[in-house]
């Protein structure tokens, strides 16, 4: 890529291309092998293109995270909007929603997953993330629950239960239909549980 090329692209379009070629060098070699220069020489630019728009390792790692989730919300808060109005229809669209989601990323989600826990800072932006989706999760099941709403630690489990069907499902130790049933399953005992 000349240097008339690289000129032409907006900020937003290389962060975007810089994620990809993140996401690419994940895929294919896990997160240990991610680096800003790693980044850059795969993209064809300077480490200080890469530098701008992450600053840090850290801050890649956070991004990669944070492209995963933007995704994942819409594709979450798409399919939730369509969902019939039953606890099992609602229950079946999350559970579908959070695997497919994961399966669509594929190996490489747990590991930058894995890698964010590494240090306090990188740890605090997941949990951020895992609070957001709980909350949604607890608006979209409100009209099931009773008022006091479904515990936090409750929500802690489903979501650490959520994570760990995927995985499996990921690994091949369970099939994507036994997955989601027993994901599904967990969702509907969790709402019951909190009526």
């Amino acid at each position: 890529m000349n240097q008339a090329s690289r000129q032409r692209m907006t900020h937003q379009a290389r962060r975007l291309q810089l994620l990809s070629v993140a996401w690419d060098l994940v895929r294919q070699e896990g997160t240990d092998a991610l680096t800003l220069g790693r980044v850059a020489e795969q993209a064809g630019v300077s480490k200080p293109v890469v530098y701008d728009h992450f600053s840090t390792r850290h801050g890649l790692l956070a991004a990669l995270y944070e492209d995963f989730d933007i995704r994942q919300n819409a594709l979450f808060d798409a399919a939730m909007a369509a969902a019939g109005h039953r606890l099992q229809d609602k229950a079946a669209v999350v559970a579908a929603s959070y695997v497919n989601c994961v399966l669509t990323q594929g190996r490489e989600i747990p590991d930058v997953l894995s890698s964010l826990d590494s240090t306090p800072e990188l740890a605090e932006v997941k949990r951020q993330y895992q609070l957001n989706f709980i909350e949604k999760f607890r608006s979209w099941f409100a009209a099931f629950v009773a008022p006091s709403g479904i515990p936090l630690a409750t929500m802690w489990g489903l979501l650490g239960a959520a994570d760990a069907i995927s995985s499996a499902v990921i690994c091949g130790d369970i099939s994507q239909q036994e997955g989601l049933q027993e994901l599904t399953a967990l969702i509907i005992t969790t709402i019951e549980r909190s009526r």
